[in-house]
């Protein structure tokens, strides 16, 4: 079963550790710097940089809920 990627975009402060953690999943808008999903699916192989990516956010703006 892959997660499900959800962001808070109103906690997100931009810190950019998603995006460095997985960048096929995470990216930031360039009018702010504020994390955006590419893929809120990303298969199963990727559950563990997923997870990784939660626990260096540091404004605890992305969540993962299994499908």
């Amino acid at each position: 079963m892959s997660p499900h990627v959800r962001v808070d975009r109103d906690r997100c402060v931009g810190a950019g550790n998603c995006v460095l953690t997985l960048p096929a999943v995470f990216d930031q808008d360039e009018d702010e710097g504020l994390v955006v999903i590419l893929d809120p699916q990303p298969p199963a192989d990727d559950a563990e940089l997923v997870a990784r990516a939660v626990q260096l956010c540091p404004s605890g703006a992305i969540s993962v809920a299994a499908d």
